[in-house]
């Protein structure tokens, strides 16, 4: 596992005290603390973004990655009700739907590298039912990556079985999961979660979830819910937190702040501003020394800022998606898919070079920065599961 170099973070000259003290911190091989991070948040937007562009392209070089990949929701169906939830309905309640064995199969298309799968928590469903949405898609393409089920979803498949984590999680990759996404994390403070989803499984269960999926060789992704009730500190100490996990037991590929839609749940007026957006996704990638990557979540951002943040740390813009239903609910105003096309024009728009990745991080092609294929991509990728250094 190789360690990054520092060359582009030490040939800056910052003009901010605050951006200049976690530079050096940096440099000096430190971290930076909840302090630090919180502190950051009132730092000049430009300045952040140059620093952790720089932490990024001392990992990465120019390169940013995506997937063409679909994702699957096969029922919105479920037994909790939490407040900032717009997809999630009732048994029999208007517009609940569960998807049959051919609807699921449907969105195997042939393109597809990876498929994302996450839904409700059924009130009828058995763990075979969520075990056989799997099997049906590995059945229709067998090189398929699949990232499916979070931890919330997990839990709910303990309680059903009566079995630990460690069986559900056997039996799932025998399935042929290939990797847990990182939905269900939302914030970890106990005191929002009291306020919102106080149904849902906390800090303590997530994590915990988590680092048995990386101790038997399951990677995973981790979220953050910003932009509701939460505070500043709490996303940063959420940060921390994570940060804490990669440590003790490694194998997060990405971290993914998502930002809030509002929809109709009145928690708030509007989401996050941009400039919130990027300075959450800057101040990222600074605490997350030791994962590898940031993500751009374009579904939740927008187009257009999530374009922006590929130069604030963002070295990942996730996929091409196809029908998305969970953002989508709650009044996402991005489009509901986007094209390989569209995704190596914002990549080339920002001035850096797009790698297409499957869900384990494994290069599917290489462009060069015109856009072009470049001959002989396709193997290994030394970054992700490697690169978490």
């Amino acid at each position: 596992m190789s360690t990054p170099t520092h060359d582009h973070v030490a040939a800056l000259r910052m003009r901010d005290p605050a951006v200049a003290a976690a530079r050096d911190r940096l440099l000096a091989d430190g971290r930076l603390s909840q302090e630090d991070g919180v502190r950051l948040f009132d730092a000049p937007v430009l300045e952040l973004g140059r620093l952790a562009d720089a932490v990024a392209r001392d990992r990465h070089g120019d390169r940013v990655y995506f997937t063409v990949n679909r994702q699957l929701n096969p029922t919105n169906v479920c037994v909790l009700a939490c407040r900032f939830c717009d997809y999630a309905k009732k048994p029999g309640a208007e517009g609940a739907y569960t998807m049959t064995r051919e609807q699921i199969e449907a969105h195997v298309e042939p393109g597809i590298t990876e498929i994302h799968i996450v839904g409700g928590l059924h009130n009828r469903w058995r763990f075979d039912d969520y075990l056989d949405v799997i099997r049906w898609a590995k059945a229709k393409k067998p090189s398929l990556s699949v990232k499916a089920y979070t931890a919330v979803e997990i839990d709910f498949f303990c309680r059903l079985t009566r079995q630990p984590a460690e069986w559900v999680l056997a039996r799932l990759r025998e399935a042929g999961l290939d990797a847990l996404p990182g939905g269900g994390a939302e914030v970890f403070s106990e005191r929002v979660r009291r306020e919102i989803f106080r149904q849902k499984i906390g800090a303590q269960r997530w994590l915990e979830i988590h680092e048995i999926a990386h101790r038997m060789g399951i990677p995973s992704n981790a979220t953050l819910l910003y932009g509701h009730i939460e505070t500043r500190a709490e996303r940063v100490q959420h940060m921390i937190l994570l940060r804490e996990l990669e440590d003790r037991a490694p194998g997060f590929f990405a971290f993914i702040p998502l930002a809030f839609q509002p929809g109709v749940t009145g928690l708030v007026r509007r989401q996050a501003s941009a400039i919130e957006d990027l300075k959450t996704i800057a101040i990222s990638r600074l605490v997350l020394d030791n994962f590898a990557h940031v993500k751009s979540y374009w579904i939740m951002l927008g187009q257009d800022t999530a374009s922006a943040a590929i130069s604030f740390g963002a070295s990942d813009l996730d996929g091409t998606i196809g029908q998305e239903k969970i953002a989508h609910a709650a009044l996402a105003r991005s489009p509901v898919g986007m094209a390989e096309a569209g995704m190596l024009h914002m990549i080339r728009e920002a001035g850096k070079r797009a790698v297409q990745r499957d869900a384990l991080y494994r290069v599917v092609r290489e462009y060069g920065r015109d856009g072009a294929p470049l001959d002989g991509a396709g193997g290994p990728l030394e970054a992700a599961g490697a690169a978490q250094s």
